[in-house]
């Protein structure tokens, strides 16, 4: 797994920040997409990294964060982005 936080992210900051101990990283072995709105279709994402706290996910995907559910099979539905800041897209959860 190549997945990186941005610079001064750790896994512990995101945790803290969250206030979810288990969030961790994902590997990139999975298919990972965002809805588009209004159109019932889904665009494929590459992602930076996947940041999964339970059920939800974030992807980053060239500096954009984007909010999903993890899908039982380990697939990744997003349906907004939430901008470039992680600090904000996690007090999003």
């Amino acid at each position: 797994m190549n997945s990186e936080l941005p610079a001064g992210w750790t896994i512990e900051r995101v945790r803290a920040l969250s206030g979810d101990p288990s969030a961790a990283l994902l590997s990139f072995d999975r298919l990972v997409v965002v809805e588009v709105a209004g159109q019932g279709e889904y665009e494929p994402l590459q992602p930076d990294v996947i940041l999964a706290f339970h059920e939800l996910c974030l992807v980053g995907d060239d500096g954009e964060w984007f909010m999903g559910q993890l899908d039982a099979d380990g697939s990744v539905i997003c349906w907004a982005s939430y901008g470039s800041d992680l600090a904000e897209a996690i007090r999003s959860l």
